[in-house]
This record gives structure tokens, sequence and C-alpha cells, in this order.
């Protein structure tokens, strides 16, 4: 697997960012997972308790795995693109991202999944290079560095549009769940 050149953490660019002084939220969720889950950044309450995702969109991750027979304690980890919350909770900056992103590729080192769900528009142009809208290729399997990858709707999306309609965001989901058991099956 070989991975950016800049896959050493350097700290003096990650200390650039810690202006704010917020909390770093590393991770959570299981280090011998064949299933990575990488969001966006940290949110109020994954700040609070510097773990990512254990607010509502959290939740509704941890129901999905659940849904598609999945364990979230057992048989995922989860981790985000950038490590400390932005201001305002914003959308972090391309900028921002770069100085994490070493970070972010040691931990895929580490961890070495078979499986990476990309959470969300923001990890997804991070992590492939894509323009491409979330809408276009969610649900479908890429390649990166020989690790195959799954981009999904943001759980915070699926909780501004409820619906459980067929062919709905969260229908679409749950889809995107269960394909991705089933390829985690297979390669097993």
């Amino acid at each position: 697997m070989s991975f950016p050149k800049s896959s050493k953490v350097c700290m003096s660019n990650f200390c650039k960012l810690q202006i704010s002084n917020s909390p770093v939220v590393v991770s959570r969720g299981n280090t011998s997972s064949d299933l990575m889950l990488i969001g966006e950044a940290p949110g109020a309450m994954e700040e609070e308790l510097s773990l990512p995702f254990v607010g509502r969109s959290g939740q509704l991750l941890n129901s999905l795995l659940n849904i598609a027979g999945l364990d979230h304690e057992k048989d995922a980890y989860f981790c985000n693109l950038v490590k400390t919350r932005p201001p305002k909770n914003r959308v972090p900056t391309m900028h921002e991202i770069s100085l994490h992103l070493p970070w972010l590729f040691q931990q895929i080192k580490l961890v070495n999944p078979l499986i990476i769900i990309l959470i969300g528009s923001t990890a997804l142009h991070a992590i492939l290079k894509t323009k491409s809208k979330i809408s276009q290729v969610r649900g479908t399997w890429h390649n990166w560095n020989g690790i195959n990858v799954m981009p999904i709707f943001h759980p915070s999306y699926l909780l501004r549009n409820p619906s459980k309609e067929s062919g709905r965001p969260f229908d679409l989901t749950c889809s995107d769940f269960c394909e991705i058991r089933r390829k985690l099956n297979k390669l097993q």
C-alpha cells in the first residue's frame, strides 16, 4: 500500500490549526477492524467527548451498521479527515484538511482496513480527489491505494431528509450498507 509522500505527521503544521485550543478527536472503535469510516471533522458533541460520531449523526451511523448486521464497536473504526473542530463548526478548508491528512494516512496504515466508507462530500473530495457530487457517486465502489472505498451520504443529511420511502436518501444509504456488508463478507 503506497500513500502520498507526506505520510508523516508534522506536528508543527498540526499545531497551526490548534489556535482555538480545540480538543483533538482521534478515533473510536476497533483498531483491528476491516471497516473504516472517515468523516469530515468533529462536531460539538464529539469535541466534548473527544470521540468521533457520538452525536445524532453517530447514533444514526450505528443504526445503519446494525441494519447491515455490523456491530459499531467490533466491526468498525471511526475517524475524521480533520481531528479538531473547525471554528463555528464550518466545513474544514482544503488547507486544514491537508495539515491533517498525514495523520489520517497513518491511521489508515495502522488499521489496514479492507473497506473505507467516505462519509459525505468533504471526505469524498479529499480522499478520491474528485469534483463529483456525492449524489452521483454514493453507493459505488472505488479503489484508493488498493483499498475498496465507498462514498455514502452524510448522516446529518439523512437526519434533514428522514423519509424512508424507497429510492430516498435513507433507503439508498441502507442499501449502501448492505452492499458494504456483502463486499466485506466476500473479502474476509
